[in-house]
């Protein structure tokens, strides 16, 4: 019977889809996170009668024939990276970028990684460093004397010391923006590569053309609707109990045909 088959591959489906689910559900306060949603696609067809053939010598053709399906498949887990609400923090090295961009990471091994989350520290040289200790790109160095650490729309840091009146620039967060954002593979930790998918990133300040501007004291919360999710996980857990009477079913019916004399 197909339909064991079949129904087999749905529940795999619905598995992997409630997988889904369920790491959104379990991220809704990571910052900066991007939702994931599961995609399907039907599977191969088997032809019985092909549609468009020949039915008789006198060239008459069958209109719609007998194709049955062979269930279904995983497409893709798509990364929706829409923008994520902001919410104020009130500490200095919070940084949100509103808009299209990444903050580019210094990872130890040489490779730049990509990241939305602006909850950033400072390392005991002064380096504006994420909660693993790796450098921001274009962070600076905060002298140990600053009283005061302001980041602009455009990401520019100045900092204020107690011997100056005046303002000094120290540094300016260096972004990146990709032709396919979904594209980006993730690492981990807040942090994303670039694939061929993704493109090459192209690299420029916030508030240019293209890039969105920063805002100091708040952070981008995950663009998780929790109420969603809850109905996306119902929906998933009902196919899910469809395909597995589907395949009760289909053990009704065998059973029935052992039990014939």
């Amino acid at each position: 019977m197909r339909s064991l088959s079949i129904a087999a591959t749905g529940m795999l489906a619905q598995q992997l889809n409630v997988e889904t689910i369920s790491n959104n559900i379990a991220n809704m306060n990571t910052t900066a996170f991007k939702r994931q949603r599961a995609e399907f696609q039907d599977l191969l067809y088997q032809n019985q009668r092909r549609a468009g053939a020949a039915s008789s010598d006198a060239n008459t053709i069958v209109p719609s024939g007998i194709q049955i399906g062979l269930g279904v498949k995983t497409a893709a887990v798509y990364r929706i990276t829409e923008q994520g609400s902001l919410t104020t923090t009130g500490n200095t090295l919070d940084v949100a970028l509103q808009g299209k961009g990444w903050f580019q990471i210094e990872m130890p091994s040489g490779e730049t990684a990509y990241s939305r989350a602006g909850s950033f520290q400072l390392s005991a040289e002064g380096k504006i460093v994420t909660a693993d200790g790796y450098t921001v790109k274009g962070g600076g160095t905060i002298p140990r004397d600053a009283v005061d650490v302001t980041v602009n729309t455009s990401g520019e840091i100045l900092v204020k010391q107690p011997t100056s009146t005046a303002v000094q620039r120290v540094g300016q967060f260096e972004l990146a923006t990709f032709a396919n954002d979904a594209g980006l593979e993730g690492m981990g930790d807040n942090l994303f590569r670039n694939t061929q998918a993704s493109g090459d990133p192209v690299t420029g300040t916030a508030g240019r053309s293209g890039f969105g501007t920063i805002l100091q004291g708040f952070l981008e919360t995950a663009n998780v609707n929790t109420v969603q999710e809850v109905t996306n996980l119902i929906t998933a857990q009902r196919a899910y109990e469809m395909n597995s009477k589907v395949i009760q079913a289909s053990d009704e019916m065998m059973g029935s045909l052992n039990q014939l004399r």
